[in-house]
Formats: C-alpha cells, structure tokens, sequence
C-alpha cells in the first residue's frame, strides 16, 4: 500500500514539475508574437501605440535575442530606412567590421549594420543591424555634442539635430578618419574628428575653439539613444536593458521599467562612471569617456519606448582664444569575449563584464575558453562539445573510480546493516549511532557515490550560460537538422517532425535529442547499483523520462553534453564492472530478487474479508 502511495505521489509530483518547468521556460525564453496588425505610419515615424493616458502601451515581449518581431514593424523599419539613407547629407562608414554611415544632419551615427554576424541561421540572411535613424521601428543611434553650462545654449549658437556640418574627408575606415566641422556667427569652432579601429570602437574627439571677443561656457556630452522594443528579454540570469560600470564596479540591477518608472523618469547611477550604454543578450552600444575629465551620468525614459543613455562633461569657460578637446570611445557591436577582453587589456576597466557571467565566471570563463579552442581545433562546436566532456569525464575518472569502491564496500556490508536493522528497528537514535560505527570501521562513505553528480552541476551549468550568453555559441550548427547549438532542438515527435501544423507546448516538445537522451539516461540508470528501498528504485525507475521532459527546452548543445555523458558513463560502468566482478553480480542478484518478489507480489491473491460464523448455544438438558 505504501508503495502504491509513493508512486501516485511521484506521478503528481512529475506533472507539477512538467507544468510549472514549461511555465518557467515560457516566461524566461518567449516565443516572438505572432505578427500583428498595426496602422500605416508616415515614412520617418514610429508606429507606436499608445494608451489613452499618452503613455506607450505595454509592446509584445521580445525573444531571447531581441530585435523586430512582428511583421509589420520590420516592413516599417524597411520602408523608413530606405526613405532615410537615401536623403543624402551621409559619409560612408567602411570599418574591417562594421558598415553604415554618418549622418551629417546633427552629426549622428545612426546607420551602422555588422559585417560578420547574420540576423538568422542562412549566410544569405541581412547582416546584424545595430544602429537606425530617429522614428525608425528599430530606432537606435549615438551622437555626440555641446550645451551650455545649464544645459541650455550658453548664449551662444550651439550645434544641434538640425545642424548641418561640412566634412574633411569622403569616408571612415580603419586608415581615413573624417573630421566635421562648423562654425557659428559669433566666432566659435566646432569640430569632431571621427576614427574607428579594426572592431567595433568608433572615437570621437571634440573640440571647440573660442575665436570671438567674449568668453563661452561649454559641456561637451555624448548619449545612446534607443527603442526597447528591440530590446532582448531581460531574464534573472542574463542582464539585458541599461548597463554600466561605476567605481569599478558593474551595474546589472537597472532595467528599462526601473528608469520608466523612477522620479522624474531618470537614474543616475553612484559612482564615477567608466562606461555607460545599453545592452542585449549579444550586443552592446556604450560610451566610454576620457579617463582625464570629469563627467556624470545617467539613464532617461524619454517616453514612447524611448530611452537614452547620458554623458556629460563638466562644465568649462574658455576665454578668447582657447579651445577645449574631449574625447569619447563609442562602441556598437557584438559582445566577443576576445575583444572585450583585449579593450579591457587596454585600459577599459571591467568592460568584459558586460557579459553577464554572473557571480561564477571564474569557473564559466574557463570553461568557454576550452570550448573556443576546441572548436578552432576541429572547426563545428558540436564536435567541440564533444571533445569537451570526453576531457571532463576524463578528469572525473580517478572519482568514478572511488565512487564504485565505495559501492563494492557498501554491498558487503549489508549484511551487517540489516542485522543492525532489525536489532534496533524500535531505536533509531541507537540504529542511527551503530550504522556510523560501522562505516567507520569498514571504512566506507555512503556519500561516495554522489561525488561525480556534484562535481558535473558546476561544469554543467557553466557550459549552460556559455551557450546563452557567448555570441561565439549563437547559429553555430552540428549536423543534420542542427543548425543551431544554442537554440533546443526544432524537431519535435509529437507533430511529427514539423509533418503536422501544430507547435507542442515546451513540456511536450520532445526532440530527437530529448528522446535519445531519456534512452542513455535508462540505460545509465539500469547499471548502477540497484537502491534496495522500493520506493527509490520506482522513483529511479521515473528518473530518465523525467530527465527527457525537463531537458527537451534546453539548447540542443546542452543535450549533446548530457547525452555523450550518458555514453561515456554506460561504457566506464562497463569497464568498472570487469575491474569489480562482485559488484556486477551483486547488482545483478538484487535485481533477480527484486523481480521475484515482484511476480509473487502480483501473483498472491487479494485479501478476502473474513466471514464470522455463529454457533448456537446447545440447549441446557432436561431430566
């Protein structure tokens, strides 16, 4: 009867974790909405919908990887882009990794698409856009400037997003830096010399030059400005939203309902800032002031969707004949471990953290590292995989060693355990006493055979955010229909692979791999050493289809780890079982047992009721 409880129970429990997992996967990683309808906007404008307040209404929640998700927004965002790069007033941006141009209207970066990553899994896909003009659906572009010492215009004519400056030179690239520049009637001197290196860091240096009779008060500034509606799904492990690092440290606690909804929709953030921008899970826009120069910053809610990141200088008087320089880092770009690393190196403090490891990237960093190489050395990162938990389970080895010893020891001892069992059975701080006795005198460690569990948790999960936070990992294929390491498995059982118009929900979404997975995990289960309570080996029993249901939404990377776990495993239980034959044979001898007394169980009959007979009282006797 206790059993059949225990299983009942086990069963509940396993819809629970099924409903609430798919639960959980749905609100961390959401599918894109489904296209919706949305009224035709002028050419330069954003179509967005607004509540009766004026305020933006609540926009469809974006996909892990953010960008435009319905179709109307992306054939706006077409349209729009077409209408503005094609007004002229431009200069070509031509860097080894980055194309776009400058608007010369305002003096804005806001056209700039990446050379080597693709917006999908086909190579003929568009490349990754980054920055779009203001109204744009994709809205999202960096600028740079002056204000007065009140944030006003100082008295003076100042450039603004009107202006139109003049350029030296006909294009950005790697070897041929543009300078713009303007002037104003009262005598002062505006220019901005653009360079970019050989990835994603574009520098501007401003200067201002006082030529007239009076003096001037300045501040040189910097922003992002940009659309959350392309923003990337902010989730309790992976940061996406406002960033950046303060008194060296980083800020990953501010997202965009934070600055919407704080006083005066605007954070400043404490702390003299090192970088300040916006990121998503794979990209990254940020300003990075001159280390020399006092500046603040901040985060604003603009409304409509609209957020900017703020750079200001201090303010500075140049009296005639002064002029005053400041120079700011801009990067717009994909967040490559190797070159965050190589600006941090050159004195960008913390700027790889704008990967959001987390509080384990001493150990996740590593991991990635090993896995990049790995891949360089055989060129598919499934294969690196691969390689990557044959060396894991390799190292682990020596422990899996131990781990079947100490079963062997365990398995001698039960005798003595249920002798001591049956003894005590009505005294268990006695029993409980006697057994750790006996574990120290036969040298045994009941805990032994958890070791190699707990040492791949760890490996595991830092493999896990390898896989959704490095954008080395992101539409890299295997084989077959894998063509995405990092996305879970496209193939699903359930609507025959895709043969039927239906998406299961994420818990019945059983892939190939998932199956294949549930398969290896039953048949690891099954040479382990048999648990000898029959409630645990019902519970072991439920384990690997349990196993194939909770990882079936996971990244098809993760499940290649598992699975070549599982198989490496099954043959180093093989091998174990020829070095410890008694521990073979035990194993197999409590299954026998467990299998007969299984079949007697089913074979003895149900318990009838018992049936009382009354005797009648014999008569007394006569004379």
């Amino acid at each position: 009867m206790d059993n059949q409880r225990n299983l009942i129970l086990a069963v509940v429990l396993t819809g629970l974790l099924l409903l609430g997992w798919d639960g959980a996967m749905r609100y961390l990683y959401p599918a894109p909405p489904k296209p919706a309808a949305v009224a035709t906007a002028p050419a330069g404008s954003a179509p967005v919908a607004t509540t009766d307040a004026g305020e933006p209404a609540a926009q469809p929640r974006t996909n892990r990887e953010g960008g435009l998700t319905a179709a109307a927004d992306v054939a706006a965002e077409q349209r729009d882009l077409a209408v503005a790069l094609a007004g002229g007033n431009r200069v070509p941006i031509a860097g080894p990794r980055v194309s776009g141009s400058i608007n010369l209207v305002g003096a804005v970066i806001d056209d700039l698409t990446l050379n080597d990553h693709r917006s999908g899994e086909k190579k003929n896909t568009p490349p990754v856009r980054m920055l779009s003009p203001a109204g744009t659906p994709a809205q999202q572009f960096v600028q740079v400037g002056w204000v007065g010492a009140d944030g006003g215009n100082a008295g003076i004519q100042l450039p603004d997003a009107r202006t139109v400056w003049t350029a030296q030179g006909s294009r950005l690239t790697a070897q041929t830096p543009v300078t713009l520049r303007w002037s104003n009637a009262t005598g002062q001197d505006f220019a901005i010399r653009f360079a970019i290196d050989a990835n994603y860091m574009i520098t501007a240096t401003q200067t201002v030059a006082n030529r007239g009779g009076a003096p001037v008060v300045v501040r040189p500034f910097a922003l992002v400005n940009r659309t959350d509606r392309t923003a990337s799904a902010d989730s309790f492990n992976v940061h996406s939203g406002p960033i950046g690092a303060f008194d060296g440290s980083v800020d990953f606690g501010t997202n965009y309902k934070d600055v919407r909804e704080s006083e005066q929709r605007t954070v400043t953030p404490a702390g003299r800032p090192t970088w300040i921008g916006f990121t998503d899970v794979y990209w990254l826009s940020a300003l990075i002031p001159q280390t020399d120069a006092a500046a603040q910053a901040d985060f604003r809610s603009l409304g409509n969707s609209i957020y900017r990141a703020d750079l200001i200088y201090r303010p500075t008087a140049l009296a005639p004949g002064q002029q005053l320089t400041r120079t700011t880092r801009m990067f717009s770009g994909a967040k490559e471990n190797r070159v965050l690393d190589a600006y941090e190196a050159a004195g960008i403090s913390n700027f790889s953290l704008a990967i959001d490891w987390g509080w384990f990237r001493w150990f996740e960093k590593p991991i990635f590292y090993l896995l990049d190489w790995l891949f360089r050395l055989a060129g598919n990162f499934g294969v690196a995989i691969i390689l990557l938990t044959v060396i894991i389970r390799s190292l682990m080895f020596p422990v899996a060693q131990k781990q079947f010893k100490s079963m062997a020891a365990m398995r001698a001892i039960q005798p003595k355990m249920k002798a001591l069992q049956e003894r005590y059975k009505d005294d268990k701080p006695t029993l409980q006493a006697k057994t750790m006795e006996l574990y120290k005198n036969e040298g045994v460690n009941p805990l032994a055979g958890c070791l190699p569990i707990f040492l791949q948790i760890p490996v595991f999960f830092a493999l896990y955010k390898v896989l959704i936070l490095t954008i080395e990992m992101r539409h890299q294929p295997f084989v077959l229909w894998i063509k995405d390491l990092s996305a879970p498995d496209p193939l699903h059982l359930l609507n025959l692979f895709g043969l039927l118009p239906f998406t299961p929900p994420s818990f019945l979404a059983i892939g190939l791999l998932a199956l294949i997975l549930g398969i290896t995990t039953y048949f690891q289960f099954k040479l382990n050493p048999q648990p000898m309570d029959p409630a645990q080996a019902q519970v072991f029993a439920f384990m690997p289809w349990i196993m194939m249901f909770v990882m079936a939404p996971f990244a098809a990377g993760l499940l290649i780890y598992w699975i070549t776990s599982n198989l490496l495993t099954i043959a180093q239980q093989k091998y174990l079982y020829m070095r410890h034959p008694q521990l073979k044979a035990q194993n197999d001898k409590d299954a026998a047992d467990r299998s007969r007394a299984k079949e007697r169980d089913t074979a003895r009959p149900a318990p009838t009721a018992k049936t009382t007979t009354t005797r009648a009282k014999p008569k007394p006797r006569t004379r």
